[in-house]
Parts: structure tokens; C-alpha cells; sequence
């Protein structure tokens, strides 16, 4: 399993990657995604969710916590209303690295 800091900065790399799929697999198949008051339960869930958001970019201003359970402060800026925000993002995973819990809040 990746470090606290090596996770966070594979996450916010693989959330900008043009190919989603780098982001997809580092959920686990039962993820529950909490954003912006809704809750994805799912894989197929958090795909669709995913492919919603627009092209952002992510400056980490924070990390803290253990690796299975961390947590990452992230000014987001892009074409959105509101832009540029701060954010906190909360993971939890498993035993393997991918993520089971994401929630995300202002």
C-alpha cells in the first residue's frame, strides 16, 4: 500500500489523467463517494459521477493521517461556478490500497 503522501499525489495525478481508468482503479468495487450533498454507491456509480465533473486542477495545500484512513486539503480551480475552491477530501481504504470510503467537503 502506497504512503499517505505517495497515495494523495497518485490520486489528485490520476484525477486529472485523460484516461479515466487510471482514476477508476483506485476504487474498490464497493466504493460509497460522497460530493457535493449525494452519495455514489459503487463502481458503476462513481464512473458515471466521475464523468460529470469538468477539467479541474488540483493545488494539495494539506495530507494528514494514516495511510488507510487520510485526509488531503485541495484548492480546486477550473471552468465551474465558485472557482477556485478549497476542499477536503477524507479517504478511507482497504488492506489492498483501493479506496472503499470518499467524501467530499467545503
Amino acid at each position: 500500500m502506497l504512503n499517505t503522501q505517495e497515495f494523495v499525489q497518485e490520486y489528485f495525478a490520476a484525477a486529472i489523467d485523460p484516461d479515466p481508468e487510471r482514476y477508476h482503479a483506485l476504487f474498490a468495487e464497493q466504493v460509497v463517494v460522497r460530493d457535493d450533498g449525494k452519495t455514489h454507491r459503487g463502481l458503476a456509480e462513481v464512473r458515471a459521477w466521475r464523468s460529470e465533473v469538468p477539467p479541474v486542477r488540483y493545488r494539495v495545500r494539506e495530507v494528514s493521517g494514516p495511510a488507510a484512513a487520510c485526509r488531503a486539503t485541495a484548492e480546486i480551480s477550473g471552468d465551474f461556478p465558485g472557482s477556485p475552491v478549497t476542499l477536503h477530501f477524507v479517504f478511507e481504504r482497504d488492506t489492498q490500497g483501493r479506496i472503499t470510503s470518499l467524501s467530499i467537503e467545503p
